[in-house]
């Protein structure tokens, strides 16, 4: 068994088809049926299970595939620390939380993609739990979310930290009144967002439990909901100015041992730091001192 076994028994299990997985491959259908028999027969053992319409992974396919996974990655990695120079230059995909894009990346991406252009920048904005799945998954060299993390697979740096509030409709003057009528409601960005549970925990202790949620994709949508009147978000303090006009919403502060958050940043310890990501994250400190 040897690593090109392992990428064409991966293709295959991912795909779910050996014709999906020799287009992928770019070779014909034949070659890859060949390849994986002969690696069944290596390990003595049936990898997939032959259906109708495709293939299913056994039981020892299963527990295969992480390994595949593995290489594949090891791999990828290999050849772009070969290709890594010191000049920043190629992919760089990160992930953020859509309140740090909106308030602190988008106009320093502008700056950096300006001074270094042979870099492809993706930006993905998550909730911060996706995000986390995604860097320990490899999809993201690194992403920015609420922390702390403490994940024994990924290291983390505080890069700012953020004063939340609770933000209402603009005619609310007393918080602790307009959260104690029923027909109030929790708005949030994506059910997974980490300041739910924090907004959740704040609300439990002056009482209130067991309010609906109202989940939204944007934060627009998140502060026009909370604009027309239908509920309350947690959200940092910054956005309300710069990206929303104060008189959209009401602005409440919390006590310092619930508005404070530290905003990190993560990526996977056994994984090298590209040069495009080393430039970004030093020209992102530089900028937010």
């Amino acid at each position: 068994m040897d690593a090109s076994d392992l990428r064409v028994f991966e293709a295959v299990a991912r795909l779910g088809g050996i014709n999906r997985a020799a287009a992928e491959l770019n070779t014909v259908q034949s070659n890859v049926t060949n390849r994986i028999r002969l690696l069944e027969e290596k390990l003595g053992t049936r990898l997939f299970e032959r259906l109708s319409r495709g293939v299913a992974l056994t039981a020892a396919g299963r527990r295969l595939l992480p390994y595949a996974h593995e290489v594949r990655d090891l791999l990828d990695e290999a050849r772009r620390a070969v290709e890594d120079n010191g000049v920043p230059r190629g992919q760089l995909t990160v992930g953020s939380m859509e309140t740090t894009a909106a308030l602190r990346l988008t106009p320093f991406i502008a700056d950096y993609l300006a001074a270094y252009p042979d870099v492809e920048l993706v930006l993905r904005t998550s909730a911060t739990g996706e995000l986390v799945k995604d860097v320990l998954e490899r999809r993201l060299e690194g992403a920015f979310v609420c922390g702390p993390i403490h994940h024994p697979e990924l290291a983390e740096e505080k890069i700012f930290r953020e004063e939340l509030v609770v933000l209402a409709p603009p005619s609310v003057t007393d918080l602790d009144e307009a959260l104690s009528k029923p027909e109030i409601k929790v708005v949030v960005l994506r059910a997974s967002c980490s300041y739910r549970q924090r907004l959740e925990e704040i609300l439990a202790r002056r009482g209130v439990v067991g309010m609906r949620l109202l989940e939204f994709g944007t934060l627009e949508a998140c502060i026009g909901c909370v604009s027309a009147g239908l509920g309350v978000t947690l959200l940092p303090r910054e956005l309300i100015g710069p990206i929303w006009q104060r008189n959209r919403v009401s602005v409440h502060k919390l006590h310092a041992r619930d508005a404070m958050v530290d905003t990190v940043f993560i990526r996977r310890r056994d994984q090298r730091v590209s040069s495009a990501l080393k430039v970004f994250l030093e020209r992102f400190h530089a900028k937010a001192r």
